[in-house]
């Protein structure tokens, strides 16, 4: 208030080269204690009415349709192209070789040296070549070409939301690593996106495809911990070893990842932890986030570590150290969800959820907890000494529970997700539950619905702590569909469905292997001439 005060006196004491200068005065003045829109750091607008945040929700075109449960036409072959080859990028091509029915078209970064990298991992898989583009706008190239279905974004996060928008345009599906969109106006853009061109828009968030995760959501889908209450995520992993590996674009830049949290604040990385509770808690499918609020600590590794890359004091680091956030669902269940690269920890994304029945914890200690009729409805018999409902299960317990309740994806993918790897298996089982919903003609597992609520956290936390933490609304992204699918659920094929095209995959795995050879040499010998 005393701001605005100040600002008045500055106001009146203005000359002002108008007729009606004093009208204007007041008008400004007026102005500063009326609600009214404004724009975030990121630029979204909102407004604060008796105390509450309530960012704009931009109308549906006359038209436009929701995506929810979209399915699209069949992909017997799954023609892909990669954008963005770092480290994950390398990574996600490497595991795509591991893949039948797939056929990788197209590899593109910004350093071709990269692509090229990318392009020798098919050769030693004994895969034909793909087309490799490069520089500041290969991306469009690549997502222009007739042969692509699917574009895989693996990009620094300032080029996840141009690249998806391109290739949405050029009608492509996309799927977009974390954090798909860095703001709102991101955000909104990818679901009219969706909507309009009726293409899948997913975000690859890994977490949710971690074996103690989907086989809690089975266990939480078949009622064992009654009504789930209260739900926890975090991405808590010190980055000290990695901040220098990220590219820096050729400019005496900080890295991208580190110059982000220089400039906003918020919690700018949320979606491993709350990806896998938001499933379990049903989000626009029965449930929906409602209310947030946020609060962060100041910056101090952060500010030295900016300090020490750019060679000057850095006195404005926006994002703090710690920030947590709590969000109030419609139906009255609460997640806390934390995120800290900043200082030194074990890694940990705090999964744990607290239901009216029973308790699941994955860090530091990993282990269910259950009431005596919950045990009995599941068939347990306790063989351990602990107290039903106050104790964590003896790992005998566990593992019988585990093996009644184990999730479907993990009995069809763990041995060889395991042998392929990816964080343990996780990235295997996401990449081949993308490749089967988009052969089968299936819904996605995570919907443009599900990045738009996982990635919301930065903005919509960054304005609630700009605003003193006043709570923010988080608007409903389905606009008005949140209620209409009660439940989140895999989708599958018919066991024959599933049969004919594992089938017709090893087939044509095998006969692209074929021409292999042939192409290299003709590849090799066109670009010996360049």
């Amino acid at each position: 208030m005393n701001d605005k005060l100040n600002l008045i006196i500055i106001l009146m004491k203005q000359k002002m080269p108008f007729k009606r200068n004093h009208f204007l005065k007041l008008l400004l003045c007026a102005a500063l204690f009326l609600p009214q829109y404004v724009c975030a750091q990121f630029d979204w607008p909102y407004h604060i009415k008796d105390g509450i945040v309530k960012t704009k929700v931009p109308e549906r075109a006359a038209g436009q349709q929701h995506v929810l449960n979209l399915k699209c036409e069949k992909l017997p072959v799954v023609r892909v192209a990669f954008i963005g080859l770092g480290m994950r990028g390398q990574m996600s091509v490497e595991r795509w070789l591991h893949q039948e029915g797939v056929q990788i078209v197209a590899l593109c970064d910004h350093e071709q040296s990269r692509a090229d990298q990318a392009n020798e991992r098919l050769r030693k898989a004994g895969f034909p070549p793909a087309a490799v583009y490069s520089g500041a706008e290969g991306y469009k190239e690549a997502c222009k070409r007739n042969d692509v279905d699917l574009v895989f974004i693996a990009t620094d996060w300032d080029h996840h939301f141009p690249t998806a928008q391109f290739a949405m345009n050029n009608g492509k599906h996309v799927a977009i690593e974390v954090p798909s969109a860095m703001n709102m106006r991101e955000i909104w853009a990818l679901i009219n996106l969706s909507e309009t061109t009726r293409k899948h828009c997913m975000m690859l968030e890994n977490c949710c495809y971690d074996f103690f995760e989907m086989n809690t959501l089975s266990m939480a889908q078949k009622g064992l911990f009654g009504e789930i209450v209260y739900a926890m995520g975090a991405y808590r992993h010190d980055l000290t070893p990695y901040w220098d590996e990220y590219w820096k674009g050729g400019a005496p830049k900080l890295g991208w990842r580190l110059d982000y949290n220089m400039k906003y604040r918020g919690d700018v990385y949320p979606t491993h932890g709350l990806g896998p509770v938001a499933q379990l808690l049903n989000l626009h499918r029965g449930d929906r986030m409602k209310t947030l609020i946020a609060m962060d600590t100041k910056s101090f590794n952060g500010r030295k570590l900016a300090s020490k890359g750019l060679g000057q004091d850095v006195k404005d680091f926006r994002n703090g150290d710690q920030t947590a956030t709590l969000i109030r669902t419609e139906k009255g269940k609460v997640l806390e969800i934390h995120h800290n690269t900043m200082n030194p920890q074990p890694y940990n994304r705090m999964y744990q959820i607290t239901g009216t029945e029973g308790f699941a914890n994955k860090y530091p200690i990993e282990g269910y907890c259950l009431t005596k009729p919950a045990m009995q409805r599941a068939g347990v018999n306790r063989t351990g000494n602990y107290e039903e409902g106050e104790d964590y299960m003896s790992k005998t317990d566990m593992a019988t529970l585990v093996n009644k309740y184990r999730n479907p994806l993990i009995t069809k993918y763990e041995k060889r997700a395991k042998e392929v790897g990816g964080h343990g298996g996780m990235d295997y089982i996401m990449d081949s539950r993308l490749i089967y919903c988009l052969q089968h003609g299936l819904p996605l597992d995570i919907d443009v619905y599900d990045l738009a609520e996982w990635c919301c956290l930065a903005e919509l936390g960054s304005i609630a702590m700009d605003n003193g933490n006043l709570p923010v609304e988080v608007p409903d992204f389905t606009r008005g569909h949140w209620n209409e699918v009660q439940g989140f659920g895999y989708a599958f094929a018919s066991t024959e469905e599933e049969k004919a095209q594992d089938e017709a995959n090893h087939a044509f795995t095998m006969k692209l292997k074929t021409t292999a050879e042939k192409l290299w040499k003709k590849y090799d010998k066109a670009h010996a001439k360049r």
